[in-house]
């Protein structure tokens, strides 16, 4: 019990610890970091309900409908739902980097939950390979989501395009990850593998173009303050 449970949330808490040291300036309070984790974490069971409905009705059943639709849709639109309306509120959502900090956070929430009641009804020994791909692919899905969401609240003057981005991109690419593990059977390894070196690169350049946008503000806010002494 204990080492299902250590094994199925090590790979989300490594993951976080990962992008929390990423952030070059400032980081976000431990608090509200673990209340959107717990957010992301209760996604699980309504969305498996609803995932659950439409595969007992037959609804929906093809592998495009499935990844694009049935997974990746109603996953990533609750997540930025969730995100929309907590996170997008919080006094400490004060920088793009903390967008992509607490869009990694509700993911990883959903991931660390999904693979825990994966690795209960398959076992053990998928833990390796979950981490490598599920538990990882989540987190990305969530740097880009909080990075476009980030930007619609600090970098834009179309803000309602970057909201849109944040829901059209993880929707795009968490439904091609799914329809390839969906439709690639023997040389799946050969297609996935290079997908999530393109998503983890994708992902590291949000991740640094979120930081020089802090670096950006801190050199003008210190200009400014040194105009002001003046």
């Amino acid at each position: 019990m204990i080492a299902l449970l250590s094994a199925g949330i090590a790979p989300a808490l490594a993951l976080m610890s990962f992008f929390y040291l990423k952030d070059q300036f400032n980081t976000e309070p431990i608090g509200a970091l673990f209340r959107t984790f717990l957010y992301g974490a209760l996604l699980v069971f309504p969305i498996m309900f609803i995932q659950f409905a439409f595969m007992e009705e037959g609804i929906g059943q093809t592998p495009f409908i499935r990844s694009f639709i049935l997974t990746a849709l109603i996953e990533e639109f609750f997540k930025w739902f969730i995100f929309l309306y907590t996170v997008y509120k919080y006094t400490e959502f004060n920088s793009l980097y903390d967008g992509i900090m607490y869009g990694v956070s509700i993911s990883l929430g959903f991931a660390a939950m999904e693979n825990i009641l994966y690795l209960f009804g398959h076992g053990i020994e998928y833990a390796f390979s979950r981490a490598l791909f599920p538990v990882s692919s989540h987190a990305l899905f969530g740097v880009i989501m909080g990075y476009y969401l980030g930007k619609s609240k600090f970098n834009t003057l179309r803000p309602r395009l970057s909201l849109a981005l944040a829901l059209i991109i993880p929707v795009s690419l968490h439904g091609s990850y799914d329809y390839i593990l969906e439709t690639v059977t023997s040389i799946w390894m050969l297609v996935i593998i290079p997908f999530m070196i393109v998503l983890w690169i994708l992902g590291l350049r949000k991740v640094k173009i979120a930081n020089q946008h802090k670096h950006r503000e801190i050199i003008v806010l210190s200009d400014d303050q040194s105009q002001v002494q003046q």
